[in-house]
């Protein structure tokens, strides 16, 4: 059930031979993610249990689910640019049905990411399903 443009992100790290060149795309992905304004960086849109500062702050038109997201690590922004491929646009009673564990594990990132990464981004997951949740 991935989204095209997790499919194209899937396809790059395909073509990506060994994973000094995947951490490079994620970062270049993390620097072309659009900056959260600073005002909306605010405690309710902050998401606890990262070891870096990520804000997550929903967008959701009609029934279809969007977010913003931001932190102040890039690796960690390029996180963010793939969980928002993942999940943008999807009706938001479907987003609880992604399994972005699996969708990570088909990246490789469940075997490349830190403990401290590995849990950041399970509590961004558990965000996006909160927030799109609180909106169906």
């Amino acid at each position: 059930m991935a989204t095209p443009a997790f499919e194209d992100i899937a396809e790059t790290f395909d073509f990506l031979d060994d994973w000094e060149d995947r951490y490079r795309h994620l970062i270049e992905m993390g620097k072309a993610l659009p900056p959260m304004d600073s005002a909306v960086q605010v405690p309710a849109t902050k998401v606890d249990g990262c070891a870096s500062q990520v804000w997550i702050l929903p967008r959701i038109e009609g029934r279809s689910f969007d977010f913003q997201g931001d932190s102040d690590a890039l690796i960690v922004r390029g996180l963010i640019a793939v969980l928002h491929a993942l999940y943008a646009g999807l009706p938001v009673d479907q987003v609880e049905a992604v399994d972005a564990q699996a969708a990570l594990a088909r990246l490789g990132l469940d075997e490349h990411l830190s403990a401290q990464r590995s849990n950041g981004v399970r509590a961004m997951i558990a965000r996006i399903r909160q927030l799109a949740a609180d909106a169906s």
